[in-house]
């Protein structure tokens, strides 16, 4: 059986903050509330949970190769409603069949939108059958 993922550590200077981000922006649970030295969101639906830990001085935050990718349907909606709440997303990128966007979190994390879960299914990557004319 291959294990799912199940759950996302991130580090942050200031933790509540970090929490509250994902909670207002991206629907999170939470009662902010530090157990262990973490605080956990749990995510809507069925998605992974974070962790949000106490980054140490010496952890250079923003600049580690990850980045959390939230699936939307509609991204420019979903932008406009950020925008109100106080988030700035970059520009909308499109990419077969599909539109994403980037922003930072409260620690410089990157964080994405993107409709890719969404896509037309039209042959197994979302390209034109073999019989359509591009």
């Amino acid at each position: 059986m291959t294990p799912p993922l199940h759950t996302i550590i991130l580090y942050a200077r200031d933790m509540q903050r970090s929490a509250g981000f994902y909670r207002r922006f991206f629907g999170f649970t939470t009662t902010e509330e530090v157990v262990e030295g973490l605080i956990e969101l749990s995510a809507p639906g069925q998605g992974a949970s974070i962790l949000i830990h106490q980054a140490a001085r010496s952890v250079k935050l923003g600049q580690a190769g990850v980045k959390l990718m939230f699936s939307v349907e509609d991204v420019e909606g979903f932008k406009q409603r950020c925008v109100d709440l106080g988030l700035d997303f970059g520009a909308t990128h499109q990419a077969n069949g599909y539109a994403f966007a980037n922003a930072k979190d409260p620690d410089n994390n990157t964080v994405a939108i993107s409709s890719r879960a969404f896509r037309a299914q039209a042959g197994s990557a979302g390209l034109p059958e073999a019989s359509e004319k591009v």
